[in-house]
């Protein structure tokens, strides 16, 4: 499939991934007809999508059922009016039904917005505002169904409601003014491609980012968005068509479709899903053994998680491949998941608007804790707030030059909001807002968001130097390093932390002491947190991210 797209498809070495990696432009690609319907006529029965839920279910997808049954999802929404343009919110938490409407809606030419299941009506009415949205396609939960409608009376756009019952409750009745997916999907007429659909430069997807600071933004990405990600899936994932792959990502996170759709399919990989409500390492691992998982994705946070488990109870001798992105991973954590099953973490990095810009590649030997090395398809610079280049050691804005050509994966612009998209988008650049800097080798470590990043007494300070070290002292679950204005330093260093349960009970100011010294002996001296303050819980956006933000604005009030 990939040979359909690249003008050389193996790749040995660094210098052979930089010189050689070239990609063929298709014209008015469209990832469901040229990659999805072609694997269903050159491997109709090779399996794609195995579909798993915590209640015990289990479907088998195979590309001849992903296609026919995409084909007459698309030909439903279309008669009910979803054509080329509209735009379509998807809150669809794991259903097998995301994998479908994303394929449909490509294949309509329509634009689809995944979205969490954790919106308030206050959130979907400013999605529905700022998108436009036409039609809501849901699962029917009574908190997602009760806050849609709550939305409607301030969202005159949308004109079609759709609700998705699981398999556990196939036959539940629907709400008033939603329409009932499972009823209705298979009496579609056969579905007939629309004449044309989309050019390259169409809008495919939108994602609002996660609103870590200010309102969330509008990401809009081209139909070749998908195509940037075949370097996720076949280099940075290692898939080929053996591979039975599972990303752990809500679908209405960005994340989703790095490591559950694109790429993955690209490969010609079993796209793995477990459909679950709540987090627990000890499922995950229990599904990993059960199915012969042999990749594995995951955020440093589930990393974590896991290696709290005692792995003697555990066979995941399948697994072969593991990643992680998402946030900056610590050094600790791939030490202690190295020491566990002899693999090594593979480092991603990159943005809801870019693809993975850097990543420890397989023939990279990874440095735990680094981003890895650029992905040739980006042009990875590091500049001083005065535009120049930085040299090795200098921390810098990771930024992408953009030539003549848009790189394919970089996202098109913010919709709707010109003056957003200029201030990162200027001067041939995309500007990420995040601080790096690369060693001798050439590879990148993270610093932090420009926003977040702590001047202390004439040293600019990362958060993730901090936190990178404090992770390493038992007592830490999970912790977030801000910077508190002082009089004297200008702003010092704060650790907000989530204890282990072992030391939830031992005395705070001795426990202080104690992490302040260790963070003394893990880094430079200089950047160890004069105030530690130890909560329940970290304040996090609807995606997992910590919020330092809503730390710092607590802090300031108090203040």
């Amino acid at each position: 499939m990939i040979e359909r797209f690249l003008t050389q498809t193996h790749f040995t070495s660094e210098d052979d991934f930089k010189q050689n990696l070239h990609f063929i432009l298709p014209e008015n690609f469209n990832f469901a007809y040229d990659v999805m319907d072609a694997w269903a006529e050159e491997e109709p029965n090779k399996l794609a999508l195995l579909w798993t839920s915590e209640r015990g279910e289990e479907i088998r997808f195979t590309f001849k059922d992903l296609k026919e049954q995409t084909d007459q999802v698309a030909s439903y929404y279309q008669s009910l009016g979803i054509g080329r343009g509209d735009m379509v919110m998807l809150i669809l938490k794991r259903h097998y039904q995301w994998w479908l409407s994303m394929l449909a809606l490509c294949k309509l030419g329509a634009i689809a917005i995944p979205a969490t299941h954790m919106l308030t009506a206050k959130d979907i009415v400013y999605r529905n505002q700022r998108a436009s949205i036409k039609a809501i396609i849901c699962v029917n939960d009574e908190y997602v169904t009760t806050q849609i409608k709550k939305s409607l009376p301030e969202s005159p756009s949308v004109k079609i409601l759709i609700a998705v019952n699981s398999l556990a409750q196939i036959s539940h009745s629907v709400p008033e003014g939603f329409h009932d997916w499972n009823a209705e999907w298979k009496k579609a007429p056969q579905f007939v491609r629309p004449e044309h659909v989309n050019t390259n430069e169409d809008t495919m997807l939108m994602y609002f980012t996660s609103g870590t600071s200010g309102e969330p933004k509008m990401v809009a990405h081209d139909y070749l968005y998908a195509l940037g990600h075949l370097t996720t899936g076949v280099y940075w994932h290692n898939l080929d068509e053996n591979s039975i792959h599972l990303t752990v990502a809500d679908t209405g996170w960005g994340k989703a479709v790095w490591g559950k759709l694109y790429g993955q399919w690209f490969a010609g990989a079993t796209v793995f899903v477990y459909d679950h409500e709540k987090f627990t390492a000890e499922k995950i691992m229990r599904a990993i053994e059960k199915y012969h998982i042999t990749s594995f994705c995951a955020p440093p946070t589930i990393y974590r998680f896991m290696i709290q488990e005692d792995f003697s109870q555990y066979d995941l001798s399948s697994l072969k491949y593991c990643t992680t992105a998402g946030e900056a991973l610590e050094p600790a954590v791939y030490e202690k998941f190295y020491h566990l099953t002899g693999i090594r973490l593979m480092e991603g990095f990159g943005q809801t608007e870019t693809t993975m810009t850097l990543g420890t590649f397989p023939w990279i030997s990874p440095k735990p804790g680094s981003m890895g090395k650029p992905n040739p398809q980006y042009d990875i610079r590091l500049l001083k707030p005065d535009g120049s280049a930085c040299e090795d050691g200098e921390k810098g804005e990771l930024c992408v030059k953009v030539g003549d050509k848009k790189p394919i994966g970089l996202f098109k612009g913010y919709y709707r909001d010109e003056a957003k998209t200029l201030e990162a988008w200027h001067d041939g650049f995309y500007h990420t807002g995040d601080m790096a800097w690369r060693d001798e080798d050439g590879y990148y470590w993270f610093v932090g968001r420009i926003d977040d990043v702590i001047k202390s007494s004439g040293y600019r300070i990362g958060p993730f130097e901090v936190e990178s070290a404090l992770m390493t002292h038992p007592a830490v679950v999970e912790c977030a390093i801000t910077g508190v204005p002082d009089p004297i330093r200008g702003m010092v260093v704060k650790a907000t932390v989530v204890l282990a349960k072992e030391y939830k009970e031992r005395d705070k100011e001795s426990l202080i002491k104690e992490l302040q010294e260790h963070v003394k002996h893990e880094t430079a001296p200089y950047k160890y947190p004069r105030i530690i303050e130890f909560v329940k819980e970290l304040p996090k956006t609807i995606s997992g991210k910590i919020r330092r933000v809503e730390i710092r604005e607590k802090d300031n009030h108090q203040s």
